[in-house]
């Protein structure tokens, strides 16, 4: 223990000796010494730390880190008590943001260097204002944007484009002295609108109407009753689009005037269709004239050009449903488009049969006499039958049929009776992308970079025995049972044992989830309906309601993702050769060809066009996301899920609602549902087979074999009868919603709409 000196004062206290700083003197230099010691590593820039070494109890790690107290003691000497501590926490930020950076450099695939988030995302637009402009005025003339939602200020628009998809308004306009610089609205000069209340009419009540042929779906009215950014309910916004379009169970339980929930309508016929070409054919000419001044524009993507002007065909003839001459329009066919890879399962042979049990297809009448007046909507399924990375084959074609006749789950679809409204085509990305104009002479260059996910791309080694450039394969179109398949197409690569993600066909459990096959089909659904027009579906979408209504909404659309103000292109609609495909092609093209929903959604932010790409609410097509993510959980639909696995496995706690209720009580007035991957959970676990009746016995036993030889039992030769009591006592949502379409098929029930399927 150190010792002190001390001294008498006056008074007859002692007093400590102590220097000018008030702090008393110790006559000990061991004391010294001691502080001295204790101090040491303070004050130097590193300090020592020794960390145990497992299994080893006699040494230890020792490890040199820095000195917060010296670099703390540091920063308050040279900038103050209160800009020293903010100084360092920054640079301490900085060092380890250098020690990411230089790992995605150096350490990964991307070989790039992040861009700081502080900063901002960088931009992604390489086009012009002017282009935007032509883009806007290009679509508003197709029909593409029947809304009264205003133009952002930041296009600059100089005159209201007219647009013959909205009816005109009955104010009058403001005088021209009144107005701003910037045109934001459109002048409409369509056909009247005559909003309609749908109802169940007698005695046809045990089933809601079918919709009327040439109905069209007002976006504005579902955004104002359904928009999540607005405060607005899942559940109250399928309560909406239940009863706006006749879907409510037996009587109407609410009362009063219901108008401001109509949100379906049909348009009055003119006399004389509006030439939208001629319309805004001025306006073109002279927007291509001269330069625009450089600092009216908006942020250009880093390290790229500007694109060349746009040039752009006329638009095409907006032509109201009355007036066409034709019940289906060609410019705007009514396709669903779905990608499948890998061998057929349970998961699109159930959007198969959703699609069958919902929409008109007049399997209902006399296969030689259809109904003339419907426009009967097609599901095309293209299929890559193997890895997303595969090679070409010339005889793709045959071997896609041959392996769809023997799969007890695809087989049923080749029926000729559903010849005409399912077709099966074999899925060519050379082809492809080789018929969309604005990639075909450029693609080639980013091919090593193809499978660009949000900035990531993943990495295909090239293989020693692939030529250089893979062509397509001329191949004419085949016929196989009434079915049409496309030509050119890659197929099955070498098979390996090894399920590595090049040689991935399919998600099979989530620890070999195949990604490339993933990010291929973000490409392929902008390239289908770009190319062909019609609405794209994921594979693990069940369709819910007739889309009628839809199909005559002529803009293009996509879905929120949940909560964010982003896209969520599970479902998309686009029309086929238009000015917006034009413009997300070539921005996809110089960012990489990154077409994940995120990156859309900067594409069209940046260059304010998010209208044209209109971002509906999810309760239309994924009613239970926001739940699963814990939103709105204070007033749920029905059924609540708080997590997408609910809808395969329903909780005990309300595991009574799927046979009580059945699909009437599955997320009614929604027009699907997306059930978010689960591609190796069987729908029926107790029933994993098609279970269609005795015209498709044949693949009911080949599948029912093949899940006997994968549990070791031997089927019985003749068949057994089932006893109820065998069944599982509570079934899921899944299981009665795969029981429901399959009794549809066996004619044991009507679809949705009380119709019976006439063979």
């Amino acid at each position: 223990m150190t010792s002190s000196m001390y001294f008498s004062r006056g008074n007859g206290y002692m007093e400590k000796p102590h220097l000018g700083n008030g702090l008393p003197t110790y006559s000990s230099s061991t004391a010294v010494r001691e502080k001295r010691h204790r101090q040491q590593y303070s004050t130097q820039w590193l300090t020592p730390i020794s960390l145990p070494i497992p299994g080893v109890r006699t040494r230890r790690l020792r490890l040199m880190l820095p000195n917060l107290e010296r670099l703390h003691q540091q920063s308050v000497a040279k900038f103050g008590r209160r800009r020293g501590p903010f100084i360092l926490f920054a640079g301490f930020l900085t060092f380890l943001y250098l020690i990411f950076a230089i790992h995605r450099r150096f350490g990964t695939d991307d070989k790039s260097w992040p861009a700081p988030s502080f900063l901002g995302e960088p931009p992604t637009l390489v086009y012009r204002r002017e282009d935007l402009q032509r883009i806007w005025e290009w679509e508003v003339a197709a029909g593409h944007y029947p809304s009264s939602r205003r133009i952002p200020d930041q296009v600059g628009l100089a005159n209201p484009p007219p647009n013959p998809a909205l009816p005109p308004l009955r104010s009058v306009s403001l005088p021209s002295r009144f107005r701003g610089p910037v045109a934001t609205d459109t002048i409409g000069i369509g056909p009247k609108r005559i909003y309609l209340d749908l109802k169940r009419q007698p005695p046809d009540v045990a089933y809601p109407p079918r919709p009327v042929p040439g109905s069209v779906a007002d976006m504005d009215v579902i955004m104002d009753n359904c928009d999540f950014s607005t405060g607005k309910y899942v559940r109250d916004c399928l309560e909406v689009l239940r009863l706006g379009g006749g879907l409510e169970l037996g009587a109407r339980v609410r009362r009063g005037k219901m108008d401001e929930w109509k949100y379906i309508y049909v348009e009055e016929a003119t006399q004389n269709a509006t030439d939208n070409a001629a319309l805004t054919k001025p306006v073109f000419a002279l927007k291509t004239q001269g330069e625009v001044d450089p600092s009216n524009e908006f942020p250009k993507k880093r390290g790229a050009e500007w694109e060349p002007h746009l040039n752009l065909s006329p638009p095409p003839k907006y032509v109201p449903y009355k007036d066409s001459p034709t019940v289906c329009d060609d410019e705007n066919p009514r396709v669903y488009h779905m990608f499948w890879t890998g061998p057929f399962t349970d998961k699109p042979y159930l959007a198969l049969l959703s699609f069958l049990f919902t929409q008109n297809l007049g399997l209902h009448l006399d296969p030689d006499h259809p109904d003339l007046n419907v426009c009967r909507p097609k599901f095309w399924l293209w299929i890559n039958p193997g890895p997303a990375a595969s090679v070409p084959n010339p005889t793709a074609v045959r071997d896609m049929f041959d392996q769809l006749k023997s799969n007890p789950w695809a087989s049923p679809f080749l029926h000729p009776r559903f010849k005409d409204v399912i077709q099966f085509k074999l899925w060519n990305t050379t082809e492809q992308l080789d018929g969309v104009p604005e990639l075909k002479e450029e693609w080639r260059a980013l091919r090593d970079s193809l499978f660009n996910s949000g900035g990531y791309v993943e990495k295909i080694p090239p293989k020693a025995d692939e030529p250089e450039e893979t062509e397509s394969v001329e191949v004419e179109e085949e016929e196989e049972e009434g079915i049409a398949a496309a030509a050119p197409s890659p197929t099955k690569a070498n098979a390996k044992d090894d399920d590595d993600k090049i040689n991935r066909v399919g998600s099979k459990s989530p620890s070999s989830y195949d990604r490339l096959s993933v990010i291929l089909s973000d490409m392929a659904r902008f390239v289908l309906c770009h190319r062909f027009g019609g609405i794209y579906l994921d594979a693990d979408t069940i369709l819910l309601r007739d889309w009628e209504e839809l199909w005559g909404w002529r803009g293009a659309f996509a879905y929120r993702w949940s909560r964010l103000e982003k896209y969520n292109t599970a479902v998309l609609r686009m029309n086929k050769g238009s000015a917006l495909g034009t413009f997300l092609f070539r921005t996809a093209l110089k960012n990489g060809l990154d077409f994940h929903p995120m990156s859309i959604s900067k594409y069209t932010k940046d260059a304010y066009l998010e209208g044209l790409l209109l971002r509906l609410p999810d309760a239309l097509f994924d009613s239970a996301w926001l739940n699963t993510e814990s939103y709105q959980r204070d007033r749920p639909p029905q059924p609540y899920f708080t997590e997408f696995a609910d809808f395969f496995e329903t909780p005990v706690q309300s595991s009574a609602a799927p046979q009580a209720l059945g699909i009437d009580g599955f997320f009614k007035g929604a027009y699907s549902y997306h059930f978010h991957n689960f591609w190796w959970r069987p729908f029926d676990p107790s029933r994993n087979f098609p279970d269609l009746g005795p015209r498709f016995a044949q693949g009911e036993r080949i599948a029912r074999q093949s899940l006997a030889e994968a549990s070791s039992t031997k089927l019985p030769e003749q068949p057994q009868e089932e006893r109820v009591a065998d069944d599982k006592r509570d079934l899921d949502w899944a299981t009665v919603l795969k029981r429901t379409f399959e009794s549809y098929v066996r004619g044991e029930r009507p679809n949705m709409y009380g119709e019976w399927i006439k063979w």
